[in-house]
């Protein structure tokens, strides 16, 4: 009598131990990462300056990433109006980003005359990629995508921002 209890508790612990594990496996939560946002943070790209930096950098912050060029006449528009939004944004954790689709003498040319306080990146064609991973597949510009701090799309626009709407959606956060 004491052998059989002893196995039926043997095999009791066993299916337990097995329904844990893969109980816990199935549940583990996801990595919320899109292969975009993955792709975007293994990126290196100099700045306007020539150093080469690390996209990854960015992980864990909410980005604002604005796809531009310098032949674009609504991304040079709201350049000033992304500026004045990073000031205000100063001490949160978020940060605007540049992704040029430019040259980068037109880039560095660009930066040196205009007082632009965010990041500018030169990307050059991959820029136009990285923009159709994000569902830009037009590839019109200006194109920019929120990405919250877990590696999450929140929310892309095509065309010229709406500050007013930008605003509120970043208070949405």
């Amino acid at each position: 009598m004491k052998r059989n209890v002893f196995l039926f508790a043997t095999i009791a612990v066993f299916f337990a131990a097995f329904g844990i594990y893969f109980g816990a496996k199935h549940h583990r939560p996801a990595n919320p990462e899109s292969p975009a946002v993955a792709n975007f943070f293994a990126q290196n790209m100099e700045d306007s300056n020539g150093k080469t930096h690390s996209l990854g950098e960015y992980h864990g912050k909410t980005l604002i990433v604005n796809f531009w060029a310098t032949w674009c006449a609504p991304c040079v528009e709201e350049m000033p109006e992304l500026t004045e939004l990073q000031t205000e944004l100063a001490g949160k954790n978020i940060q605007i980003l540049g992704i040029g689709i430019d040259s980068p003498s037109n880039i560095r040319e660009f930066a040196a005359k205009y007082k632009i306080t965010y990041p500018l990146y030169i990307a050059g064609l991959t820029g136009s990629e990285l923009s159709r991973q994000f569902g830009n597949q037009a590839g019109g510009l200006p194109f920019t995508v929120i990405i919250g701090p877990k590696g999450d799309v929140r929310k892309t626009y095509l065309g010229r921002l709406k500050m007013d709407q930008l605003r509120a959606d970043i208070a949405a956060l």
